[in-house]
């Protein structure tokens, strides 16, 4: 059995392997919306967050976005703070209920929170810190609001919501088997008591559980990127 020691290192290891792999997720795809720029960094900070706690999404939430800002970032410090902002308030806010409730509903009511906060934080910092970046009033911001602001925050944080319900599982169970993660550690409670213990019924039960889960999540991804292209005009773009 692994020492205590030995665990933590480990899992420092796994936190700094999250904090590159949403570093690349920023730079492999980007999707343009007018002014606004959308990518799925945060669906990697809050799956690390899920599983290693709050102080971990937390910390990839200030590294990634100063790394982006020192090396490929066009939008100086308006861009750090916005980028701040959004990964802090989903993925610190999900991993924080998450950490308190760690059951199916739990994970959900966590994600449904995170999107919740994220949009609200992300709306008042474009209030407050938008005019200054781009020279326009307050109104000006105001009026973009419900056409651009408001959707485009919202259904950032439903896909990531759905993207982190389709991803957890799967990713979870393959950390758990190299040891990363301890055995009793599940995206639900119901999930982890099964393990080891059997239950035709119980198993049966679980399993459409999760194929329920996944369908939702599958639906969420592609509700958001019709919206995010279809709606609201945006337009991918790979690399830097």
């Amino acid at each position: 059995m692994q020492s205590k020691a030995s665990f933590k290192l480990r899992r420092m290891v796994i936190v700094a392997v999250f904090a590159a792999l949403a570093y690349v997720a920023m730079l492999a795809i980007h999707i343009k919306v007018g002014f606004l720029t959308l990518d799925v960094k945060d669906t990697v900070i809050t799956l690390c967050g899920l599983y290693f706690g709050p102080l971990a999404s937390l910390t990839i939430s200030l590294i990634v976005p100063l790394l982006e800002y020192v090396t490929v970032s066009d939008t100086r410090e308006y861009g750090l703070i916005m980028n701040i902002l959004g990964s802090v308030s989903f993925s610190v806010t999900a991993s924080l209920i998450y950490k308190w409730k760690k059951s199916l509903a739990g994970a959900i009511a966590a994600l449904v929170s995170a999107a919740f906060v994220m949009t609200g934080i992300m709306l008042l910092a474009n209030l407050l810190i938008t005019p200054y970046y781009m020279g326009v009033s307050v109104a000006d911001v105001r009026a973009l609001i419900p056409t651009l602001l408001l959707p485009f925050n919202f259904i950032k944080a439903v896909l990531n919501v759905g993207l982190v319900l389709l991803l957890y599982k799967h990713i979870g169970t393959a950390l758990r088997k190299a040891g990363f993660l301890p055995r009793k550690a599940a995206l639900s409670g119901e999930v982890a008591s099964l393990e080891g213990q059997g239950g035709a019924s119980r198993s049966t039960s679980t399993l459409w559980r999760t194929l329920l889960v996944s369908a939702a999540a599958v639906v969420l991804v592609v509700a958001s990127v019709l919206v995010i292209f279809l709606v609201l005009g945006g337009h991918i773009g790979f690399g830097v």
